[in-house]
């Protein structure tokens, strides 16, 4: 490493943590708050089976913290200097955010106070996609791991967008089943695309800044979402955290392999439940909650709380690392290993529950 490289590395890591600071610290204060105030507003997560695995209400809606944190330190940095619209990202991709968020925290806060069906929950996802979109929000070009890159239309983009943020909205939402997993994960999504933003490959002053306000918000949630947890995300929150990790990942120049690395296990274990649900009880069981999903499945087999979601963490963590150093042909291999890797817990746990059987 050169020293004009680590001085530039020094001088972005001075800029850069004030913002995520003072997003932390917003997250805590408005965290606080919400766990004061959600129990007033019948917003409480009462323990009910078969999916629910706490032992006492806990109140609900603590995604909107994050929102809230985000929003108020990013329109503040948009107020005072360009610092977040120097590179690709505009005005519009922020305004698209915002609007895309307050839609998901507005259905979520009804779907926590009145336990929406699964028909009604999916409206907020799809509008805030829909948001985004039509705020300008694309890719422009995907890379070809053999060589060369694949240029799309605007109709490919849209349709390539709007999938990507559902599956991610979802895998998060379906995620959040054990105390800090999924605001965990996007934290360590966050993580590495600030760090890829920062690489001489990409440098991506105006992301890695946007990737360091989101951070930090999400760490100042997780103090009190960690097991224990005093506070849930809420229907509107796993779903936001997912739409920022998709937001960040598109307007980052198409860091769709790096998210995907990062949640690839999550991913993995939602669609063979879903396709679990569907073969056993038709499309409709798609949407039924239950106690199949992977990090449910570690719990039955002896693990704890937190063991099962550091091991969440540590295998989001080495994948996401590796796309630091990866180059996109080798990134397609990782995520090949990282479907292994599923294939081989998912048939491990099934073998030693049929054993416990």
């Amino acid at each position: 490493m050169t020293v004009d490289l680590l001085e530039i590395i020094l001088q972005d890591a001075f800029f850069l943590a004030p913002w995520a600071m003072a997003s932390f610290v917003l997250s805590i204060v408005a965290t606080l708050i919400i766990r004061n105030f959600a129990p007033s507003f019948g917003l409480l997560d009462q323990p009910a089976a078969p999916k629910k695995i706490h032992l006492k209400p806990i109140p609900l809606f603590g995604g909107s913290a994050i929102f809230v944190s985000i929003s108020l330190v990013v329109l503040f940095v948009l107020l005072i200097s360009n610092a977040l619209t120097s590179g690709e990202i505009g005005l519009n991709h922020y305004f698209g955010f915002f609007v895309g968020g307050l839609i998901l925290m507005v259905g979520g806060y009804f779907d926590d106070k009145y336990s929406l069906s699964p028909k009604l929950a999916i409206i907020a996802p799809v509008l805030a996609a829909i948001t985004l979109i039509l705020f300008g929000v694309e890719v422009e070009k995907i890379t070809n791991p053999f060589g060369g890159v694949f240029y799309l239309t605007a109709w490919q983009s849209n349709i390539l967008v709007f999938v990507w943020l559902m599956v991610v909205m979802f895998t998060t939402k379906f995620l959040d089943g054990l105390d800090g997993l999924a605001a965990g994960i996007t934290s360590i999504g966050t993580l590495m695309i600030l760090a890829l933003s920062l690489t001489v490959a990409y440098f991506q002053p105006d992301v890695a800044l946007l990737s360091a306000i989101s951070f930090g918000a999400l760490l100042g949630f997780l103090i009190f979402n960690f097991h224990p947890a005093s506070i849930f995300l809420g229907e509107g929150g796993s779903t936001f955290v997912g739409f920022l990790i998709g937001t960040l990942a598109v307007i980052s120049g198409g860091k769709l392999a790096t998210a995907l690395l990062v949640i690839g296990v999550p991913l993995l274990d939602l669609v063979f439940v879903i396709t679990r649900r569907v073969l056993h009880g038709g499309i409709k069981a798609a949407v039924h909650g239950d106690r199949s999903h992977l990090h449910h499945r570690l719990l039955a087999a002896g693990l704890s709380d937190r063991k099962t979601v550091l091991i969440f963490y540590t295998i989001a963590g080495c994948f996401g690392v590796l796309t630091l150093f990866l180059q996109s042909k080798e990134k397609l291999i990782a995520l090949g290993l990282l479907c292994l890797l599923g294939l081989v817990l998912a048939i491990g746990i099934s073998l030693k529950e049929k054993k416990a059987d």
